[in-house]
């Protein structure tokens, strides 16, 4: 225990608080996990664990994992300061996923859906063959069993360990896609902060609908590398989200507080329900209960209105009968 002149100087616990990526706000991590990971002062979105990530789209206990066991193997021997199977195996203990990529069947608002969220935390995220053999089996059981798809994409690429293998992981998942809307199934893809490389130039840019959160960075190379290739300084924004709307590659920008409202009228309109109760949030669902609750209440102020009034035309009639003699 660390001593002052005033006596001893009690232990602050660690982690209390975070430091916001973009303003540099000093975050309670409290606060700061109650609100999905956004900052409070500038609406800065942080990437979220996948189990997070299901937990705030998902109906609560409707989400079921399938393929939670398929793991990745060294089929290359790669070796870069450590072995790729031994990193693989680290990252599973440390993170508690089998890859980077979950994949279940879930309802969202009521409406099945065939949902695979990325994990960043799994090696930045990046698709290498499991990633991509989960999101083929995904879209063939989507297909059989008549849902639409939901893909959350949290990537920096293609995995550079398994070299050819991963990317052939863009064309197979491309071709899973273009299989399920051959076959009139549909497909939404979310863009999360970063989606980068491989993952971009394929299935998560190829969906029916293309969304993504407000400030994520989508692209294939990145910016200081596409700046020092053409020795130009680029646009302000390039490469976020604002900027990939207003020219056109994306379709919405949605703030994840409302992400999964918009999936739900999204899912919707793919299933033929009600798109405008599906889009109904759930906290105005709330606030417009509260009047309805108090409704003895409201009556009794609405009866005190009418007897107020019916004083005022007794007095106002009062005037106008006219005196007698």
């Amino acid at each position: 225990m660390a001593w002052t002149r005033f006596g001893k100087k009690k232990d602050m616990p660690g982690g209390l608080w975070i430091k916001c990526e973009s303003c540099g706000t000093m975050l309670f991590r409290k606060d700061f996990e109650q609100r999905h990971r956004v900052c409070q002062t500038c609406d800065y979105h942080f990437t979220l664990p996948a189990r997070d990530r299901i937990a705030l789209t998902a109906d609560e206990g409707s989400f079921e994992e399938i393929w939670e066991r398929l793991g990745a193997e060294d089929v290359l021997e790669f070796n870069d300061r450590m072995p790729y199977g031994e990193k693989l195996k680290a990252t599973r203990a440390k993170t508690g996923e089998s890859d980077a990529m979950v994949t279940g069947l879930a309802t969202v608002k009521g409406i099945p859906c065939a949902l695979g969220v990325m994990n960043f935390r799994f090696l930045g995220g990046s698709m290498g063959m499991v990633v991509g053999e989960k999101i083929a089996r995904l879209c063939e059981r989507a297909l059989a069993d008549g849902l639409p798809v939901i893909l959350f994409a949290c990537s920096g690429g293609a995995r550079m360990h398994e070299g050819a293998v991963s990317l052939m992981q863009m064309a197979k998942t491309c071709g899973a896609l273009q299989k399920l809307h051959a076959a009139g199934g549909v497909s939404i893809s979310v863009m999360t902060h970063p989606t980068t490389g491989g993952v971009t130039a394929s299935f998560a840019s190829v969906c029916d609908f293309l969304i993504a959160e407000p400030g994520a960075l989508i692209g294939f190379a990145g910016p200081r590398v596409i700046a020092t290739t053409i020795k130009k300084e680029l646009p302000k924004g390039f490469q976020r989200s604002e900027f990939l709307l207003e020219k056109g590659q994306i379709d919405c920008i949605v703030e994840r507080s409302r992400m999964r409202d918009e999936l739900a009228r999204l899912l919707a309109y793919a299933t033929g329900r009600d798109a405008v109760a599906a889009y109904k949030s759930e906290d105005h669902a709330v606030a417009d209960v509260g009047p309805a609750a108090d409704s003895k209440d409201g009556k009794k102020a609405v009866k005190g209105k009418s007897k107020t009034k019916s004083k005022a035309k007794t007095k106002v009639k009062a005037k106008a009968k006219p005196k007698k003699g």
